[in-house]
Order: structure tokens, then sequence, then C-alpha cells
């Protein structure tokens, strides 16, 4: 077994673990491998290792890993956009990936939207919430979703799936806990309301425990099954 193999089997026993501790199936938390800054050669390890959900932050990367794949005839890959996503860059994600994590204005959802092509299904989306208030964050108050949340469900190109949220770095488990059930609440009211609402996009390495115990249906990981990242590349 190589290294990547070895490594989404341990963060797979992980999610497992703690979704056995608060109850749940293991199967209602989707594993996200964030493959930002990594080669397709990595990208190909984890897929011959099962995996098959892959995050990328930067447009042309993940654009270059999608075509890679498609031009080798590997099918049933499911890409996510999970970083800032600037306006001039939104053509890209609505043609290329299955799912873009940071959908914050009307502007970029109506963009995203129109520039779908018709001959794929919606773009999956999901509203980012800065559930920390950090300057420094992407992402609205949860105070906005509402009105934000009925304008995505109107647009025909996309389809509302969720919430996403990047957390403040906690000290302690009940710290990450405490954040993590303000989404999962969130989640829940939104998921009385629009029936494609599914998907809670929550939890990274140092959190993913607390934040699947809130409810988290998936979680985001990178470092932990691919290594530490080469930034110098983007």
């Amino acid at each position: 077994m190589n290294d990547i193999a070895h490594n989404l089997a341990q963060v797979r026993d992980k999610i497992s673990a703690a979704a056995a501790r608060c109850g749940r199936a293991s199967e209602e938390v989707t594993l996200l491998a964030v493959s930002k800054t990594k080669p397709a050669s990595a990208v190909a390890e984890a897929i011959n290792a099962g995996q098959h959900a892959f995050g990328e932050n930067y447009v042309q990367e993940g654009v270059d890993k999608i075509n890679h794949f498609r031009q080798l005839g590997v099918q049933g890959l499911q890409w996510h956009f999970i970083g800032p996503l600037q306006s001039n860059k939104s053509r890209l994600v609505a043609e290329n990936f299955d799912w873009c994590h940071t959908v914050d204005r009307l502007r970029i959802a109506s963009r995203l939207s129109e520039q779908r092509p018709a001959t794929l299904a919606p773009l999956n989306v999901l509203i980012q919430i800065n559930i920390s208030d950090e300057e420094s964050k992407s992402g609205i108050a949860l105070s906005e979703l509402d009105t934000l949340a009925a304008q995505v469900a109107e647009l025909p190109g996309v389809c509302l799936r969720g919430l996403m949220a990047i957390p403040a770095p906690q000290a302690d488990y009940e710290g990450q806990f405490a954040v993590a059930r303000q989404m999962a609440v969130a989640f829940e009211a939104l998921k009385t309301r629009y029936p494609t609402v599914d998907t809670l996009s929550l939890g990274m390495s140092d959190d993913m425990t607390a934040a699947i115990a809130a409810g988290s249906t998936m979680v985001r990981i990178g470092t932990a099954i691919f290594g530490a990242r080469d930034y110098t590349k983007n």
C-alpha cells in the first residue's frame, strides 16, 4: 500500500470512529480529498485507492486536473471548487466543476447559473458562512442566510445543496463543537425549506471529530492524505 492509500485508509477510519461515537453511520459523511498544489499523479494514487471526490482551491490548477483525467477517460470523479471565487473566474468553475462551496453573494451565484452549460446538470452550490466573523475570511453572516438562500434557490443553472464554513481555530473540542453546532442548526433549518439541501461542508483535519459530532456531512481533508503542500507553485 502506498503512502496516499495508507493515509486515506487512516482518515476513513477516523471518520468512521467519529461517526460511531455520536451514533451516526460513516456513510453519512463524505470525505473530500483536498488536492490543491498536488500533482495529478498524487490524485491518481488517491483514485486508485478508491477516492472519487476532490477539492481544489485554485481555478486553473483544478481545471487542468479535471481535463487531465477527462482525457484519460476516467469516469465517476467529482470535482469541488472550495476556494474564494472571483467574478472573472466564474465561467471556468461553471463549465468544469461539479460543485462550488464558496458562494457568498448573489452576483457570483447568478454568473455561475448563467454560465453553466445547458448540457450539464445544474452546478451544486453551497453558501459559505463566515461563522467566526473573521475579516480575513469570505462568507456571509448567518443573519444574511435566509435572503441569499431564497435568491440562489431561484436560479436555474445552480442547485442549492447546503452550507460551508471554515471556522476559526479553537483550542479545545468544546469550542470546536459549539461553533460547529451553530452551523448545524442553520443547516437543519435550511433543510426544512429547500428539498435539495443535504450537505454541510464543515470540518478539516484539526476539527473533524467535533464537526461530525455536530452534524457535518462532508469533511475536507488535505495534508493528512497528500502530505505537506508546496505553495511555491501558485
